[in-house]
């Protein structure tokens, strides 16, 4: 039997206006590309959301309300297997808002590793992707610490801890385009592009009316994620960076909602799992239709609790091995209290720790030296200064986790 077709969630679509543009460096370019974009361009006039009333279907209404109770439940799992009180629940957290943090970064094409993730977090390394991926963490941390009051302010403080160490757009990071943007062919101009983001202009009002509705108390949360989350695509206040930061606003917005507050959701890792129907979603919202971005955000939720239970699962395992490696350690030892940062952050070394802990710099040798004893640290770089030491079986758990993420991906094509 053949899957009826989904309901449309009409919202106001986009309009468009004609501009003028004339390539801005026509010596760079060939005489016939200059030609094919020096003339009129139809630049997105976002529509107006703030009051939207959205018609949601009884199947709709029920898949928000079961991705909701999911993505609920893995907070509220992620708690019962720590406990409110754990030392290791901040590490967790942060560690599950850095594999978002790479998952958000994947969808733009940026890729690395959970160890080399970890070794850009103590100045060791030197993977470019890794450093830009710090970037979006700096983001996700961003939007979390500034949950509590989202604003205009809000975005603009998360794209300056985005790009603010970035190699050339550090001077953008924290301000609103000066200039036309677009997505898809046409690097002198936007005329064969496939998607032109409104005029530079028009940032601030569209950016006040964005920030209006995520202010609403009366609309399913998940729905709003989703719609906040695209019109802010749409708007595409920055030069760069906007996907990263609009996924961030997401998460600002889950914590800001109540929906969870001990964890970070890792739900671009189920948006990376349909990459290709995640960016036709944002195509049909700005033509009127709300619905694919909603399913995709619900959908995605459900990726995010499952895998994301997993993941937490696989932690507390590998939190649970370490402390019966540690058997017959005096209890007040710093060794434990280095453990559960391990979580968070499993490639260390002695200036991180002396550092992040207060501890003194003999302190922290005598606890690597019994943590490596044990078996739950291991000294990779075999130096005798600079030295860095991973917990493997953390990094073999977060690697596992972006192979699952990657086999779902390509098992969708």
């Amino acid at each position: 039997m053949a899957t009826p077709p989904a309901v449309r969630i009409p919202i106001d679509a986009v309009t468009t206006e004609p501009v003028e543009w004339t390539p801005r460096a026509p010596e760079l370019y060939s005489r016939a590309e200059v030609r094919r974009q020096t003339g009129p361009y139809e630049a997105t006039i976002p529509a107006v959301i703030s009051d939207w009333t959205p018609a949601i279907s009884h199947t709709d209404a029920a898949d928000i309300e079961d991705a909701t109770r999911q993505l609920v439940g893995f907070d509220e799992h992620a708690q019962r297997m720590l406990g409110t009180d754990n030392p290791a629940l901040g590490p967790m957290s942060a560690i599950l808002l850095r594999t978002e943090s790479a998952s958000s970064s994947q969808i733009e094409q940026l890729t690395t590793s959970a160890k080399q993730l970890a070794l850009a977090e103590i100045d060791e390394g030197d993977k470019a992707n890794a450093l830009t991926v710090i970037g979006n963490v700096r983001a996700m941390e961003a939007a979390r610490a500034l949950a509590a009051d989202i604003s205009t302010d809000t975005n603009l403080k998360m794209h300056a801890a985005l790009l603010r160490h970035h190699p050339t757009l550090a001077h953008e990071a924290g301000r609103y385009r000066r200039e036309q943007v677009w997505i898809g062919p046409g690097d002198a101009g936007p005329r064969a592009a496939e998607f032109v983001a409104p005029r530079h202009d028009r940032i601030p009002d569209a950016i006040g009316d964005l920030i209006a509705f995520v202010g609403r108390q009366d609309l399913p949360v998940l729905a709003q994620v989703a719609v906040a989350h695209a019109q802010f695509e749409t708007v595409h206040p920055f030069v760069d960076g906007n996907g990263r930061t609009g996924r961030a606003l997401a998460q600002s917005i889950l914590r800001n909602k109540g929906l969870v507050g001990s964890t970070a959701v890792p739900i671009s890792a189920g948006l990376l799992v349909h990459t290709k129907r995640y960016f036709a979603a944002l195509t049909a919202f700005r033509a009127g239709d709300a619905g694919p971005i909603v399913r995709e955000f619900a959908s995605a939720s459900r990726i995010a609790a499952s895998t994301g239970t997993r993941l937490v699962d696989d932690l507390v395992a590998q939190l649970r091995d370490s402390r019966e490696s540690m058997r017959g350690i005096r209890s007040d030892a710093a060794a434990w209290r280095i453990l559960p940062v391990l979580i968070g952050q499993p490639a260390v070394n002695t200036s991180y720790l002396t550092r992040t802990m207060d501890l003194s710099e003999m302190t922290v040798w005598r606890a690597l030296d019994a943590l490596t004893e044990r078996g739950v640290l291991t000294e990779t770089t075999g130096r005798g200064r600079n030295r860095v030491w991973q917990h493997r079986g953390i990094l073999g758990v977060l690697d596992g986790y972006a192979e699952q993420i990657r086999r779902m991906t390509a098992s969708t094509g």
